[in-house]
C-alpha cells in the first residue's frame, strides 16, 4: 500500500472517528403517555398521531404555528367546488427503498374505514371523500360529496402507508396487531421502527434516505412517564433529554435552572367563560325578578372588563398562559393579527352594570371543573373575586371534571369556565363548535352551552363552510369571529402554553398543537 493510500486511509479513519459520536447521538424523550398502537389509523389521539409522524408523512403537514406546508404533496388546489387535485413529491422512497406513488395514497385512504374496533376512528377525516382518481403516478384527484374547504387540513392527519408493505390477508391489509409488532410498519418518515415494548420504551432509528432535512439523531428513545413530577426528576437526573408538559407549578424553578432550557408557545387550547344567553330565568342567578341579566350585552361586557387577563396569566397560571383575544392564537387560519384581549377596566364594568339596570349588582354561581385544566379552580376563584369587586357577587361551584361536564351539558350553570381545542386549528372549527346557533342536524353549536345565537355569525360561517377559495374563506371567518367577539358570545380568557423542558444545549420549535416531534429537536449552535 502506497504512502498516499496509507495517509488517505488514516485520514478517512480519523474523520470517521470524529463523525461517529455525532452519528451515534441518541435522544431520550419523556412522554406523558404511551401510544395505544403504532397503527397510524387505529385511534385518533394525540400521542398516537405524534408517534406516527416520526415514521410516516401525510400529503400535507402543519408547521409549528399550524400553517399548512407541503409534505408528500408539493401542491394542492381545487379544480371545482367538489374536486381537489394534489401534485405529489417526486423521488420519494419508503424506508424499504420502494417508490412512493399515488397508489399508496389510495390504499391508505381506502384502508381508514376498514380498520376494525377503532376507539376513535379516522373516518372523521376521510368520510367526505367520495372518489379517488389516479391521474398519473404523481397526480391524484379527490372528489367530495359537497364543497370541502377543510380537506387539505384533514388530510394532514392521515399519514401514508406503503401499499405493498402494509398489504395483507385482512380487509385492511396488515392488521393493527401486525403493525404493532413492526410488520409492514414502513413509511417515508424521518425515522424507522426498531422496537417497542408496551409499557416500556419505543425505539426508532434515523431514516438516512429521508426526503426532507436529516434529523440530528441516529436513535430516538421514547419513555412513557405519565407522572409529571417523575418526568421532571428524570430530566434533572439525566435519564431523559427532553420532556413534554412539565407541571405549571415547576416552571418558575425550571426557568431559573441553568442546566435546563424551555420551549414555550401558545397552544390551541382556549380557556373561556361561557354565559347562558337563553334561559329565562337563568339557573344560578337568583333575585332578578325572573330576568336573565346575561342576555344584556352590556352585562356581558361588564363581566369581561372586570377580568384582569394579564394577572391571570402571570400570577394564577405562573406564566403558563397567554391572554386571549380570539378563539385561536394568531396566525391560525381565520384569526386576526390585530385581535386583542378585552381591556381590564373595573370602572367601566361598574358603569355598564348600572346602565343595564344592575347598579346594585346581582348574584351568580360560576361553574368550573376541578382538575381538568391547568389551575382551573384557582382561575375560577380569581374571576369570582374580580366579579364580586364590581358588584356581581360570585360563588364558585367546582366539582370533579365528570360531574362538571354533566352539569354544563345539562345547562345547570349560568356561567361556567371551560376549555376547547380546535383540531384542526381552523377558525371554522372553533366557531362551529362554540358560537354557532345550536343545530344538531347541521352539526352546529355542539359546545355552545350558553346557547348564544346570532344570525349574522351563522350566515358568515355557513358561507365559509362552502367556500373553497382560501382567501375568501379566511375573510369570512375573520368577519364572523369579529362579530361574535364584539357581541361577547363568550369571554376568552387565555391560551394555555404548550411547554417542553430539555437539557441545556438543545432547542425545540415549540408547537401550538403540543406535539413532540424528535425531528425538530436540534443541538444548539
Amino acid at each position: 500500500m502506497s504512502f498516499l493510500r496509507l495517509a488517505g486511509a488514516f485520514l478517512a479513519a480519523a474523520l470517521m472517528a470524529i463523525a461517529l459520536p455525532v452519528a451515534a447521538q441518541e435522544l431520550k424523550i419523556g412522554l406523558k403517555s404511551e401510544p395505544t398502537s403504532l397503527d397510524p389509523q387505529y385511534q385518533n389521539i394525540a400521542v398516537n398521531n405524534e408517534i406516527a409522524l416520526h415514521l410516516f408523512d401525510a400529503l400535507v403537514a402543519k408547521d409549528d404555528k399550524q400553517q399548512l406546508v407541503p409534505a408528500l404533496a408539493l401542491s394542492w388546489q381545487p379544480v371545482s367546488d367538489t374536486v381537489w387535485e394534489f401534485k405529489l413529491r417526486p423521488g420519494v422512497t419508503f424506508q424499504d427503498g420502494s417508490a412512493f406513488t399515488a397508489e399508496d395514497v389510495v390504499f391508505t385512504y381506502e384502508r381508514v374505514a376498514k380498520v376494525p374496533n377503532s376507539p376513535s376512528p379516522f373516518t372523521a377525516l376521510s368520510r367526505q371523500i367520495t372518489r379517488l382518481e389516479i391521474v398519473d403516478p404523481l397526480t391524484l384527484r379527490i372528489s367530495t360529496a359537497s364543497p370541502a374547504p377543510l380537506l387539505p387540513v384533514d388530510l394532514a392527519g392521515l399519514p401514508i402507508l406503503s401499499h405493498t408493505a402494509a398489504a395483507g390477508g385482512a380487509p385492511e391489509g396488515k392488521t393493527t396487531a401486525e403493525l404493532d409488532r413492526g410488520e409492514g410498519l414502513i413509511g417515508t418518515g424521518p425515522f424507522k421502527f426498531v422496537e417497542w415494548k408496551r409499557g416500556g420504551d419505543l425505539v426508532l432509528a434515523r431514516n438516512d434516505s429521508y426526503w426532507g432535512p436529516a434529523p440530528a439523531w441516529s436513535r430516538v428513545v421514547f419513555k412513557p412517564l405519565p407522572d409529571a413530577a417523575a418526568r421532571v426528576s428524570a430530566l434533572q437526573a439525566g435519564a431523559v433529554d427532553l420532556i413534554e408538559d412539565p407541571p405549571a407549578g415547576d416552571l418558575p424553578k425550571l426557568r431559573n435552572d441553568s442546566t435546563i432550557a424551555l420551549a414555550e408557545t401558545a397552544s390551541d387550547r382556549l380557556i373561556y367563560i361561557g354565559l347562558d344567553q337563553f334561559a329565562e330565568p337563568s339557573p344560578g342567578i337568583p333575585d332578578t325578578e325572573g330576568k336573565n341579566p346575561l342576555k344584556d350585552k352590556r352585562v356581558r361586557q361588564a363581566l369581561s372588563a372586570a377580568i384582569d387577563r394579564k394577572m391571570l396569566a402571570d400570577k394564577v397560571m405562573n406564566g403558563n398562559a397567554q391572554p386571549a383575544g380570539d378563539f385561536l392564537p394568531w396566525p391560525a387560519f381565520g384569526t386576526r393579527k390585530d385581535a386583542q384581549p378585552d381591556r381590564y377596566d373595573p370602572a367601566t364594568a361598574r358603569r355598564l352594570l348600572a346602565e343595564a339596570g344592575y347598579a346594585k349588582g346581582f348574584s351568580i354561581t360560576l361553574g368550573a371543573p376541578n382538575g381538568r385544566y391547568i389551575n382551573d379552580l384557582q382561575v375560577a376563584q380569581a374571576i369570582a373575586a374580580a366579579w364580586s369587586r364590581v358588584g356581581v357577587k360570585t360563588e364558585v361551584e367546582a366539582p370533579a371534571p365528570a360531574a362538571f361536564f354533566k352539569n354544563r351539558d345539562e345547562f345547570r350553570y349560568s356561567a361556567y369556565l371551560s376549555g376547547w381545542t380546535s383540531d384542526p386549528a381552523d377558525m371554522s372549527v372553533a366557531l362551529r363548535a362554540l358560537v354557532a346557533t345550536p343545530n344538531r342536524e347541521k352539526g352546529m353549536g355542539g359546545n355552545n352551552r350558553g346557547r348564544y345565537s346570532n344570525p349574522a355569525v351563522d350566515a358568515k360561517l355557513e358561507e365559509a363552510l362552502r367556500t373553497v377559495d382560501s382567501k375568501k374563506r379566511e375573510a369570512l371567518l375573520q368577519e364572523a369571529s369579529k362579530i361574535a367577539l364584539a357581541d361577547e358570545a363568550l369571554l376568552p380568557l387565555q391560551f394555555e402554553l404548550a411547554v417542553w423542558a430539555m437539557r441545556k444545549g438543545l432547542t425545540y420549535a415549540a408547537r401550538a398543537d403540543q406535539e413532540t416531534l424528535a425531528q425538530f429537536v436540534r443541538p444548539s449552535k
